[in-house]
C-alpha cells in the first residue's frame, strides 16, 4: 500500500511535469511511483500540446499516483511557461521538483529527495538531481547523444530540480520569454542566486535517457543562440561564467558564415581573387567543424554523412538565430536583483529541516 504524507511540513513537495504527450512520460510516472520513500502531495502534468484540452492526453497515471495526479492544460508557449501554470496549480507544499517527461527517477528517489531537502538550510532555494546519460558501451557516442550526454554536467538543470516555492514567489518564476527548454533554468538560477538564495546539489539519481531524433536536430539547436542573447542582455557577458555553462562555438560560427558572405559579394563584384580567399576561409572553417564532430564519434557512412551535411549549415543558422536575437532582445533590461524578494533573515518554525518520525 502507498503512503502518502510520510514527510515533515518542511519536506513536503509537489512534482509538475510539463509533457507534449510523449510515450516516455509514462515510464517517468510509473518510476516515480515505484521509488522508495515518501510519495508526492501532488503530481500536476501540463498538457503542452496544442490541442491540449481537445484531445485527451495520452498518458497512463500508475494506481498509486491518482488519487494526487491531476492534468491542467499548458498554453503552447513552451517549458518555461508550462512550468509557470504547473507551479500555480501544485498546491501548497513548500517544494516543487520539476521533471522533464522523458527522465527515469532513481529506485530510492523518494527517500534520497526527501532527505536532500531535510538537509537544507532557510537560505536554500532549490536542490538539484544528479542526472546520468546512458550511452552505449558498444561503439563512440554519436554527436547528438554526445550532446544530451551535456546534461549529466549541467548546473542547475530542471529535468530534475527541486524549487523552493517562496523563492520561486520571489523571482517570479521562470520568464517565459525563454520558449525552448535551452537556458530558462539557468536564467532562474541565475536570479535566485542574484537575489541572496543559494542553490545546492542533492543525492538523489535520476537518468536522462537519449531521445530519438532525426539528422537535422543540430540545425534546430541552432535556435538556443537567441536565447543566449537574452541571456547577455539580463545577466552580463560573465553569465557563462557564474552559471558554469560552456561558450560553444559561436564566434566561430560567425566568421565562417561571414567568409561565405564575403566570397558571394566578392564573386557579385567581379573579384575573382578575393572571392577565392573568402571561400578557402569558410572551406577550411567548414571542415574543421565536420572533423570536430566526426572523430569523436561512431565514423559509421551515416554519421559522417549527417556530420558533413549539418556542418554546412550550422554555422548560417547560428549567425541568423543570433541575429534574431539582437533584434528581438535589443530593448531587454538587464534583471535587477533589488526589485526582488530576499530570503528570509532567520528560519521559522515553518521551514525547521526536522524530518519527523
Amino acid at each position: 500500500m502507498t503512503v502518502f504524507g510520510q514527510w515533515s511540513p518542511a519536506t513536503a513537495y509537489a512534482v509538475v511535469v510539463p509533457t507534449l504527450g510523449r510515450a516516455s512520460l509514462n515510464v517517468c510516472l510509473q518510476a516515480l511511483a515505484d521509488a522508495a520513500g515518501p510519495k508526492p502531495a501532488r503530481v500536476v502534468l501540463v498538457d503542452d500540446r496544442p490541442e491540449a484540452g481537445r484531445t485527451p492526453l495520452p498518458v497512463e497515471v500508475p494506481a498509486a499516483l491518482q488519487p494526487v495526479t491531476t492534468i491542467v492544460p499548458g498554453r503552447a508557449r513552451g517549458p518555461a511557461a508550462a512550468r509557470n501554470t504547473g507551479r500555480q496549480a501544485a498546491g501548497p507544499a513548500p517544494w516543487i521538483v520539476f521533471l522533464d517527461d522523458d527522465v527515469v527517477p532513481g529506485p530510492t528517489w523518494g527517500e534520497d529527495l526527501t532527505h536532500d531537502l531535510a538537509a537544507t538550510t532557510y537560505r536554500t532555494a532549490g536542490v538539484t538531481a544528479r542526472i546520468t546519460v546512458p550511452l552505449p558501451a558498444d561503439r563512440r557516442p554519436t554527436d547528438w547523444e554526445r550532446n544530451t550526454a551535456g546534461l549529466a554536467t549541467a548546473r542547475w538543470i530542471t529535468a530534475d530540480m527541486a524549487y523552493r516555492r517562496e523563492a520561486l514567489e520571489a523571482v517570479g518564476g521562470f520568464d517565459e520569454r525563454f520558449p525552448r527548454a535551452f537556458r530558462e533554468d539557468a536564467d532562474l538560477a541565475l536570479r535566485v542566486l542574484g537575489a541572496g538564495w543559494t542553490l545546492t546539489t542533492g543525492t538523489r539519481r535520476t537518468m536522462h535517457p537519449v531521445r530519438p531524433a532525426d539528422r537535422w536536430i543540430s540545425v534546430r539547436l541552432q535556435a538556443g543562440n537567441a536565447d543566449d542573447v537574452l541571456m547577455n542582455r539580463l545577466h552580463g557577458p560573465d553569465w557563462w561564467t557564474r552559471a558554469h555553462a560552456p561558450r560553444g562555438r559561436l564566434p566561430r560560427h560567425l566568421a565562417v558564415t561571414a567568409s561565405a558572405v564575403a566570397a558571394l559579394t566578392c564573386a557579385v563584384l567581379g573579384r575573382p581573387a578575393a572571392a577565392v580567399g573568402f571561400a578557402a576561409a569558410w572551406l577550411t572553417g567548414t571542415a574543421e567543424l565536420a572533423a570536430a564532430r566526426i572523430v569523436p564519434g561512431p565514423r559509421t557512412r551515416d554519421e559522417v554523412v549527417s556530420m558533413a551535411l549539418t556542418s554546412v549549415l550550422i554555422p548560417p543558422a547560428a549567425t541568423w538565430h543570433w541575429l534574431r536575437g539582437q533584434f528581438r532582445h535589443r530593448g531587454t533590461a538587464p534583471f535587477d536583483p533589488v526589485a526582488t524578494t530576499r530570503p528570509p533573515r532567520a528560519p521559522s518554525e515553518a521551514v525547521q529541516q526536522r524530518v519527523l518520525p
